[in-house]
């Protein structure tokens, strides 16, 4: 019998690149990770230059990042980074809720967007679902997205269909829409057929609320 057979298999750590302006912070997420078995921290930095200095010669696998930081911000960042290493899996943690922080992050090429009120547990969290091939996400951020694009679907629908939704709102029913807009009830009911196919909801409460949230904003 081969005594090798009975040596344990090393599994090569996922290395990761901290950016965040904060050192404490920067510190925190470094014990984090480092304590696990799966991952290590190769680097930890307060800004996108000093990062890019020193990983050109050790790609890491991951990359945290922070939105607000000197010099270059965190989305130019993630444009610069996965423009250089397109491999490089980017999740952002920020204090930032806002949505068009979340869009130009998703858009510039990060795979997650965490919030730092989500604490250290997330952090893991994070790094088992990208291991598992999801987008990680605070639940906040999450949804957010679906409500952009809840609102998009909204944004899709027919002015004619719009009328129809309204009246909805209105708690009109069926006859009373066909009345006031000057259409047959079966018309209607095509209409509203439509309108929950667009909006991949299935019934008449789910697409009113969607409606009065895009009133409300």
């Amino acid at each position: 019998m081969n005594p090798n057979n009975h040596k344990l298999k090393v599994k090569k750590k996922k290395k990761i690149v901290i950016i965040e302006d904060y050192k404490l912070i920067r510190e925190t997420y470094q014990q984090i990770i480092n304590s696990t078995e799966a991952y290590e921290v190769i680097g930890s930095y307060e800004s996108c230059e000093t990062a890019f200095k020193k990983i050109k010669n050790t790609i890491p696998d991951i990359i945290l990042i922070d939105i607000s930081l000197p010099g270059m911000n965190g989305v130019e960042g993630i444009r610069f980074f996965k423009h250089l290493f397109p491999d490089i899996q980017i999740i952002v943690i920020t204090v930032h809720e806002r949505s068009d922080y979340i869009f130009d992050a998703l858009c510039a090429g990060a795979i997650g967007y965490l919030t730092k009120t989500g604490g250290e547990k997330q952090i893991l969290e994070a790094l088992h679902q990208l291991k598992t091939g999801g987008a990680p996400m605070s639940s906040c951020i999450a949804r957010r997205v679906v409500q952009s694009f809840q609102t998009k679907k909204l944004e899709d629908l027919s002015y004619r269909e719009n009328e129809v939704l309204n009246q909805l709102s209105k708690g009109k029913s069926y006859a009373s829409i066909s009345e006031t807009l000057f259409i047959s009830i079966n018309t209607v009911k095509t209409h509203i057929k439509n309108i929950y196919e667009k909006l991949q909801v299935t019934n008449r409460e789910d697409a009113i609320k969607l409606y009065d949230d895009k009133r409300l904003r």
